[in-house]
């Protein structure tokens, strides 16, 4: 199964442009997910699709999107609207006011989470999302199990995009996570940048962004004196394939740029191809170059 995640999109940032940059920047991704071979089985959005959460943003994505030809998951970052989400989107499923459901179609089981607080950057994710995230994985123990959201609950080092471990939020999600080990991972957005690590039993995974990405810097920040560090970047849009062989997820991220090509499946390399399948077949001899 392969599942292509796209997040951070910010339509809308510059809405005087008619040439607005996440936008041209979105329509690249979207164009490069259309060529990949062989064809993604689902697309998931992991929020922050619209800047300022308003309608129009909303609908341009929905025209946009509707290209894939895919089926398409999405949840709220701190930059969405419920609201506005829910006039384009009405379909989406919700519970207790939470954009939050349950895919069960798929070979994995996927479980989409809403860390939106309305109004604050680092997220949230109150007792009533967490009794029904716990009801969720509960009821399908044995499933492999893949958790969407878009804040990642983990200190990224990343001072001034990161999220405090010890925000009662992230400690009552961490523990939910904690008690089902049937969670063979959780894809975020949040920070536009590749984060890979170890989290309640899990793996979790950080998608780089099609809007522009954070700078990598680690040096703590110091609010009294500003130090003229980079902070956004204009690096290509990228986004992340997610591919489940059914007995792990392995993540590859991709950037949406052109390329030098410098080595090409040619008759000149078919001998070595040859070789290496020998090798994983367990019947090749030594190799010379």
């Amino acid at each position: 199964m392969l599942i292509v995640q796209i997040t951070d999109i910010h339509i809308g940032f510059d809405q005087k442009s008619r040439f607005e940059m996440n936008k041209k920047r979105f329509r690249q991704t979207v164009q490069a997910v259309k060529k990949l071979e062989p064809k993604p089985d689902l697309v998931v959005i992991t929020g922050d699709i619209a800047d300022k959460g308003d309608v129009a943003s909303y609908e341009w994505f929905r025209q946009e999107i509707q290209q894939l030809s895919l089926p398409i998951l999405m949840c709220m970052g701190n930059h969405d609207s419920r609201a506005s989400f829910s006039q384009v989107f009405p379909d989406t499923a919700q519970e207790d006011g939470f954009i939050q459901y349950v895919v069960d179609d798929h070979p994995l089981r996927i479980v989409v989470v809403d860390t939106l607080e309305e109004g604050r950057h680092g997220g949230g994710f109150c007792e009533k999302r967490a009794a029904w995230l716990e009801a969720r994985l509960a009821e399908a123990p044995h499933r492999p199990t893949l958790l969407i959201l878009h804040h990642p609950p983990i200190d990224t080092g990343i001072e001034w995009m990161t999220i405090g471990p010890a925000e009662p939020w992230v400690q009552r999600f961490t523990d939910v996570v904690s008690r089902h080990g049937q969670v063979v991972g959780a894809l975020c957005g949040h920070v536009h940048r590749t984060i890979v690590t170890s989290w309640a039993g899990t793996t979790l995974t950080v998608c780089p962004s099609t809007a522009p990405q954070v700078v990598l810097d680690l040096k703590p920040m110091n609010l009294e004196r500003p130090d003229k560090r980079p902070m956004i970047a204009e690096a290509p849009p990228s986004f992340g394939i997610h591919r489940w062989n059914g007995r792990g997820l392995v993540s590859h991220f991709t950037a949406v740029q052109r390329y030098k090509v410098l080595a090409r499946y040619t008759h000149k390399m078919q001998a070595f191809m040859k070789h290496l399948a020998q090798e994983r077949a367990g019947t090749a001899g030594p190799h010379h170059h």
